[in-house]
């Protein structure tokens, strides 16, 4: 398994290639120990509270295009399987289409905010999940 913070070309051209309609993203989250600003700054900062510096301003972009926050919560144990490591937090973000993502990642507001989540995340998966249509 490998944990990253952006997608790869490979996978972003997938995620577009599934079209209109709406998307829910499975966030599987791991916060650093410590914020790792480029600059330097806030380094008594938890990576966790530097992510939600993103993840607050980013819902409300989300809800503004017209996409869902359907869950969000703390990883406590894994039932089934096994992994390294666990994640720290899940969440669960529909969009009204892949688009929508792409658009919002393309503003102004978003690029202000990008900086807060690489400084707080060691990684993540990113799951794209739609309802079976049959």
């Amino acid at each position: 398994m490998k944990n990253a913070i952006e997608p790869d070309e490979a996978q972003l051209n997938a995620f577009m290639a599934l079209g209109e309609g709406p998307v829910s993203m499975l966030n599987l989250l791991r916060f650093r120990k410590t914020a790792a600003y480029p600059d330097g700054r806030d380094a008594d900062l938890s990576g966790r509270e530097a992510y939600f510096r993103y993840a607050v301003p980013m819902t409300k972009l989300v809800l503004d295009a017209g996409g869902t926050l359907d869950f969000t919560g703390d990883v406590k144990a894994l039932l089934i399987g096994e992994v390294e490591e666990t994640w720290d937090m899940a969440a669960m973000m529909t969009y009204p289409s892949p688009k929508t993502l792409a658009e919002i990642s393309l503003t102004p507001e978003f690029q202000d905010i990008a900086v807060h989540r690489k400084a707080g995340l060691e990684g993540q998966l990113l799951i794209p999940c739609r309802v079976p249509t049959s």
